[in-house]
């Protein structure tokens, strides 16, 4: 078995205390996590999103799956 690595910090990637003796977890301080909240409000970071008229067909969107439909273009058949 590896030996475990210590846990980073998301923003300077350096060793961080676990959650018992560091609370600003996973930071490394207050500073990196200000510096991780600045980027989330400045746009930095985004969360991609697939619009359903982007689809191409394959398996379908999430909400087409989700609810048990089937994309518009995909023919209906009884099973």
């Amino acid at each position: 078995m590896a030996p475990k690595r210590a846990p980073q910090c998301p923003s300077c990637r350096r060793a961080v205390l676990l959650r018992e003796e560091n609370p600003c977890f996973p930071f490394c301080s207050d500073r990196c996590k200000a510096i991780d909240l600045g980027r989330w409000l400045g746009g930095e970071y985004r969360i991609p999103v697939v619009n359903a008229e982007d689809d191409d067909g394959g398996a379908g969107s999430w909400s087409d799956q989700r609810n048990g439909s089937a994309p518009p273009e995909a023919p209906l058949t009884d099973a």
